[in-house]
C-alpha cells in the first residue's frame, strides 16, 4: 500500500486515501501529529514524537529536533554515544509513521509519497528519499508541499480556471508557490522560499526577548534551562492565538522569572522576520509575471499559519482574507495521500495532471572574454532557468578557448549566482576533444530534468559525435544498495520501545518534566504519583497498568493546570 507523508520540521504525519476521501492516520497515541523529535537513552532505547518531546526537558543532550533544516548536509547530531545525520534521524520518524500506519490499516505499507519544501534543492530532496529508504519505504515520488496542499484543497475539482498562491509556513521552512488549475491540469508557475525561516524563528524572537529582559546570557545557562525557556517561549507564542497579552514564567535554579508581552510588542520584534517573508513573495510574483490582482485564492498551509500575527500579516499584505478551510497542519499530508491514490490509479479519484517547475537554475561553469583581451574563468552559464516547467530539456553549445585544447570539463551546478563557486556543485563530466585551434572545436551540452528531481546531462563532441552521459542523483555522499541495507540494519539495532509501553513512557517523562518545574508540595505530590505508577508497572498487569495510567494522567493534568494559573 502507498501512503502520503508530510515529513515536517516540527511535526510529521501520514495519511491514506479511500473511497470517501483522504484521511489522517493516527499515531500510536491516537494523535494526528507526531513531533519530529528523536531521543535516545544510555541503554540505546529510542523515543520518537511526543515521548521524545517530553524527554527533551530532562535530557536535552540526548534529544534532537529541527534536523530537517540540515537535510543533505554533513552536520551530525550527537545523541548519547552515537552520531546521526539528519536523514538518519528523519528515517526514525518515518519508520515510526510506517509502523503506526501498518497497525492502524492492518496491512503492510511498502511505499510512500513524501512531501518536501518546494525550495528544497536536489541534494535535500535526495536526502529525503534516502531517509525513506532507510525506514524501509520505497519512495519513487517526492512532491512539493504547496502542490500537495493545493491538491488537498480540492481546487482541481473546480470547473473554471483558478489561479492561486499557496503560502506555506511550517516550523522551519517557508514556501510560496503560484499555481494555476485548468480542468484536470494543475500547473505550477513558480516557487520561491526560504529553507531557514519558520515557526521556530518566531519562537526564538520571544526566547531572545526573555533573555534580554531578564538580563540572562545564553552561554551561562545549562542545556536543561535553555530547553525549559524555549518550551515556555513556545507556549507564550501560542497564547497569542486567543489573547492580546501573553505571559511567560520560568523557574531557573529555584528563582521565578516572569515576562508579560503584548501582541503589539511581539509584532514589532518580528518585523525582520516579516521582511524575510516578503522577499520570496515578491520574487514569485516577479518570476511568474503575474499580478496580485490576478490571484483568485490565497491558501494558508503549515502549522505556523495558525498564528494570529501571521494571518494578520497575510491579510494586510494581500488585501483579502486567506482560505483556511482545511486544517493547515493536515493539508499537505492529505494532498500527498491523494497523489498516492492517483499513483495507484484508484478509479474513484479524479486523475489530475501535475506540472511542476525546477526550483533552482541548473547550469555549468564557463570562461568569458573580458574587454576583448583575456578570458576569465569561474562564471556561471544557466542552461535550465529556475521556475521552468518540468520535465524539460535544454541545450547549449560551448567552444574551446585555447589552442590545441584536448579536453573539456563540464561542471554541473545549481543556483542563482553569476559566479560558479557560489552555486551548488552536483557533479561533472570530462570529455576528450581533438586538439585544434581555439574556437574550432565545440560540444553541445543537454540538460534534461524530470519531475522526480533526476537530472541527465549529455555532452556530445560535435566533430567526432562521441557522447557521454551522467545521471545526477545529487547525493552529497552517495550510498550503494549494500550500504543502505547495512545502515538500515544499524538503525534497526536501535531498540524502539514496544507500542504498548509508549503511553507509559510519555507519562513518566511528562512527570519528570513537571517535577523539575515544580517546587515545594507540588514536587512531593508528583514524586508520589510517579512512584505509585512505577510500582504498578513493575507488576506487569496490563489491566491495572491501564487504570493507573488514566489516574496518573488526571493527576498530572491537574498539576499542570494549577501551575498555569
Amino acid at each position: 500500500m502507498i501512503i502520503g507523508i508530510d515529513l515536517g520540521t516540527t511535526n510529521s504525519l501520514a495519511a491514506y486515501f479511500e473511497e470517501d476521501g483522504a484521511k489522517i492516520i493516527p499515531n500510536r497515541l491516537g494523535q494526528s501529529l507526531t513531533p519530529s523529535i528523536v531521543s535516545i537513552d544510555d541503554e540505546g532505547n529510542t523515543y520518537v514524537g511526543e515521548t521524545a518531546k517530553e524527554r527533551r526537558a530532562s535530557y536535552p543532550l540526548q534529544t534532537a529536533e529541527v534536523f530537517k533544516r540540515s537535510m543533505g548536509t554533513d552536520k551530525e547530531f550527537k545523541l548519547g554515544r552515537r552520531k546521526f545525520r539528519a536523514e538518519e534521524l528523519s528515517s526514525i520518524i518515518l519508520k515510526s509513521l510506517k509502523e503506526d500506519a501498518e497497525a492502524y490499516l492492518g496491512q503492510e505499507v511498502t511505499e510512500a509519497i513524501i512531501s518536501v519544501p518546494a525550495y528544497f534543492n536536489d541534494i535535500q530532496r535526495k536526502a529525503t528519499k534516502k531517509a525513506g529508504e532507510l525506514a524501509g519505504l520505497k519512495v519513487d515520488r517526492i512532491i512539493n508541499e504547496p502542490t500537495a496542499a493545493a491538491v488537498a484543497y480540492g481546487l482541481y475539482n473546480r470547473n473554471e480556471s483558478t489561479r492561486f498562491l499557496v503560502f506555506d509556513l511550517g516550523g522551519g521552512t517557508f514556501d510560496i508557490s503560484i499555481l494555476e488549475l485548468y480542468h484536470n491540469i494543475m500547473e505550477v508557475h513558480c516557487v520561491a522560499g526560504d529553507n531557514y525561516l519558520g515557526g521556530e524563528d518566531f519562537t526564538d524572537v520571544i526566547f531572545q526577548l526573555f533573555l534580554e529582559k531578564q538580563e540572562l546570557t545564553l552561554t551561562e545557562l545549562e542545556p536543561k534551562t535553555v530547553a525549559h525557556i524555549r518550551k515556555q517561549a513556545e507556549k507564550c507564542k501560542l497564547n497569542f492565538e486567543d489573547n492580546k497579552i501573553s505571559t511567560m514564567n520560568c523557574n531557573i535554579n529555584g528563582q521565578m522569572y516572569d515576562m508579560e508581552l503584548s501582541v503589539k510588542e511581539y509584532e514589532l520584534a518580528c518585523k525582520p522576520l516579516f521582511a524575510k517573508l516578503r522577499k520570496p513573495i515578491e520574487r514569485s510574483l516577479k518570476d511568474s509575471n503575474i499580478k496580485l490582482a490576478d490571484i483568485d485564492e490565497i491558501v494558508l498551509v503549515g502549522g505556523s499559519t495558525k498564528l494570529s500575527i501571521i494571518r494578520r500579516f497575510v491579510s494586510k499584505l494581500f488585501g483579502r482574507i486567506p482560505d483556511t478551510s482545511i486544517n493547515p497542519d493536515e493539508a499537505i499530508a492529505l494532498g500527498a495521500a491523494m497523489q498516492a491514490a492517483m499513483k495507484e490509479r484508484k478509479d474513484y479519484i479524479k486523475e489530475t495532471i501535475l506540472t511542476d517547475v525546477c526550483p533552482f537554475t541548473l547550469g555549468t561553469e564557463i570562461v568569458v572574454q573580458r574587454h576583448g583581451k583575456f578570458f576569465e574563468d569561474g562564471h556561471f552559464l544557466p542552461i535550465i532557468e529556475r521556475n521552468t516547467i518540468i520535465p524539460v530539456s535544454r541545450t547549449e553549445t560551448l567552444y574551446t578557448v585555447n589552442d590545441n585544447q584536448s579536453s573539456l570539463r563540464i561542471k554541473i551546478l545549481q543556483g542563482e549566482s553569476r559566479f560558479a563557486q557560489n552555486n551548488l556543485y552536483l557533479g561533472e563530466l570530462l570529455v576528450k576533444i581533438p586538439p585544434r585551434p581555439a574556437g574550432m572545436e565545440s560540444i553541445t551540452v543537454t540538460y534534461t530534468y524530470d519531475i522526480n528531481s533526476l537530472l541527465e546531462v549529455m555532452v556530445k563532441v560535435n566533430s567526432t559525435e562521441e557522447i557521454k552521459k551522467i545521471i545526477i542523483q545529487n547525493e552529497e555522499n552517495p550510498m550503494t544498495e549494500e550500504e543502505i541495507a547495512k545502515r538500515m540494519e544499524e538503525l534497526n539495532y536501535l531498540k524502539i520501545p514496544p507500542r504498548e509501553q509508549e503511553e507509559n513512557k510519555l507519562l513518566l517523562f511528562r512527570g519528570e518534566r513537571l517535577y523539575e518545574e515544580a517546587t515545594g508540595m507540588h514536587r512531593q505530590e508528583i514524586d508520589m504519583y510517579l512512584r505509585n505508577f512505577e510500582d504498578v508497572l513493575d507488576k506487569q498487569d496490563l489491566d491495572k497498568i491501564s487504570e493507573a495510567r488514566i489516574k496518573l494522567k488526571e493527576e498530572l493534568d491537574s498539576i499542570e493546570e494549577i501551575s498555569m494559573l
